[in-house]
């Protein structure tokens, strides 16, 4: 009995060893494939710039970097599934404003928490986001369309998912307007421009990377963009703040975390070849026709301190429109 106690307390100890060396990150960090999980489907402006940064990893870290895409309840099926992974460094979330603050405050219950559940890596920037219209509705400006939504017909706008940016800025639009247009939620940027397109519903407040091209080829008309500065994307469509609705700012952030416990030496080295990557002529030439405006710091603490700061903000507006979590 002593000796098999003996045994028994050496195979723990050798195998506390074992999971001893997982927690920090190793020298040769990393030695395997690592994991981007997108959560929205493929297609739109969060998966492809996800793609461009996976490909800039790859060069710098020398390993595969592999994109899966999990999209559904707002972007809370991707961010859940990253926050119970494994904190080895392996697995990232590429996430937006919704995952990383605005579902705190949009969700009854969330099974993970942006600022407790993840450790950030970098802010890669914000991508402004432009109301446009199906062609088949008969209005030209922002006029006509409150004009119209106060007839009492009932239009309805697409949203890349609850508590998207295009959705906020939906919710705000009626608040500041006093409309009441219908919210539509996809799993994703691509599934709501499709509908729109094909006129299921009449409007959206999509990002300025997925309605450019129709915007230019005529088949969706623009209305106003709705960050407070024009985009040069789109630099003859102006702002709502323009238009007169003061201070309308919504546009969508994009963020990389990792599990919280994650070794500091794999996120610092996850960051540095993130920052090299952006540094990329490559990159930075597709980030811009995206409409992207590069994030103010690359450092893991300006993402902390941006996260922090924008719960609160949209927080508050959602209660003073009387937001329902659902």
């Amino acid at each position: 009995m002593r000796l098999r106690g003996i045994r028994l307390a050496l195979g723990t100890a050798a195998m506390a060893g074992v999971l001893g060396t997982v927690a920090p990150a190793s020298a040769d960090f990393p030695d395997r494939p690592l994991k981007i999980v997108v959560p929205f489907t493929a297609g739109g402006p969060t998966d492809a710039l996800a793609r461009n940064l996976a490909d800039g990893l790859r060069q710098q870290l020398n390993q595969t970097v592999v994109i899966e895409n999990k999209g559904g309840a707002g972007a809370n099926i991707g961010a859940e599934f990253v926050a119970n992974s494994p904190a080895d460094g392996y697995t990232l979330l590429f996430g937006t404003s919704g995952p990383l603050a605005i579902n705190t405050s949009l969700f009854k219950k969330l099974n993970y928490d942006p600022v407790k559940s993840f450790d950030p890596v970098i802010m890669i920037g914000k991508l402004p986001n432009v109301l446009s219209v199906h062609p088949s509705l008969p209005i030209r400006d922002m006029k006509d369309l409150v004009a119209l939504a106060k007839t009492g017909e009932k239009l309805s706008y697409s949203s890349s998912g609850t508590g998207a940016s295009t959705h906020l800025a939906g919710i705000l639009f009626n608040a500041m307007t006093g409309t009441d247009l219908l919210h539509v939620p996809y799993r994703g940027a691509a599934p709501a421009m499709t509908d729109l397109l094909g006129g299921q519903v009449q409007l959206s407040f999509s990002d300025v990377f997925t309605s450019a091209p129709h915007i230019k080829a005529g088949t969706l008309r623009p209305i106003a963009v709705t960050t407070v500065e024009r985009t040069s994307i789109l630099p003859d469509v102006p702002t709502f703040d323009e238009l007169g609705l003061k201070g309308f700012d919504v546009s969508v952030f994009f963020g990389v975390v990792v599990p919280k416990g994650t070794p500091k030496g794999a996120v610092a080295k996850l960051n540095a070849a993130l920052v090299e990557a952006l540094k990329d002529p490559n990159i930075k030439a597709a980030m811009d026709r995206q409409g992207i405006i590069p994030a103010a710091s690359s450092t893991p603490e300006y993402l902390a301190q941006f996260m922090v700061s924008e719960i609160p903000r949209w927080r508050d507006v959602l209660k003073q429109v009387g937001f329902e979590q659902q």
